[in-house]
């Protein structure tokens, strides 16, 4: 199991943020992959936002994507943490711990990337993320 960052961003800006992390921290863009790329309809002028990406500096890694248009950064909201699993009745067992008394943004459902993937907001604003290759 591990734990990792997953930073959101408004306005198609997640590309912009970051290369100028790369710049300042001398790191690189891992991956990087566009909505339009995946199966899903997406709106107009976004299907260049991007759906997924990996950020590594040295020892620094975190996840990173753009919002939905129209979908609002809040301060605090545009943060999850992101658990990877192998284990998916663990995961279950878990997402439905951590759903308890929260919100569920996405059921845990097989993904068209192969994970076996949810999300959801706990009790306590916490955002997260749960994820596992199945």
């Amino acid at each position: 199991m591990t734990l990792d960052v997953y930073l959101n961003f408004p306005d198609g800006r997640c590309e912009e943020a970051l290369k100028f992390y790369a710049e300042i921290l001398g790191g690189d863009i891992v991956s990087m992959q566009r909505f339009g790329e995946g199966p899903m309809e997406v709106p107009e002028g976004a299907q260049n936002h991007v759906m997924h990406a990996e950020f590594k500096a040295g020892e620094v890694f975190f996840l990173a994507s753009d919002t939905m248009p129209g979908q609002p950064i809040v301060r605090g909201n545009n943060m999850s943490l992101t658990i990877s699993m192998d284990n998916e009745a663990e995961q279950k067992k878990a997402f439905d711990a951590l759903a308890e008394g929260g919100t569920v943004t996405m059921p845990l459902e097989k993904t068209f990337w192969g994970a076996y993937f949810g999300m959801l907001t706990d009790k306590f604003g916490i955002n997260w993320m749960l994820s596992s290759a199945a």
